[in-house]
């Protein structure tokens, strides 16, 4: 079974290890922190087999999970 690419919200395909920004504000759940738009995020993992939050990565030290559909690659 072969697994779909991950797209970002322009269309553009995603790979382990690229740079992408934020296109809109993301509340984080369990937090009162927020992810503002046109933040930059270095080194993303792709993981298609997830589901619909399918790219890791850190900002600011700190681990999140995202939807691929708030990103653009940069």
């Amino acid at each position: 079974m072969r697994e779909s690419p991950v797209i970002d919200a322009f269309g553009q395909v995603l790979h382990d290890g690229d740079n992408v920004v934020l296109i809109k504000d993301l509340k984080v759940k369990g937090a009162s922190l927020t992810l503002k738009l046109g933040t930059k995020v270095r080194n993303i993992r792709v993981r298609p087999e997830v589901g619909d939050h399918n790219v890791d990565c850190k900002i600011d030290g700190v681990a999140f999970t995202l939807k691929s559909e708030f990103l653009r690659k940069a």
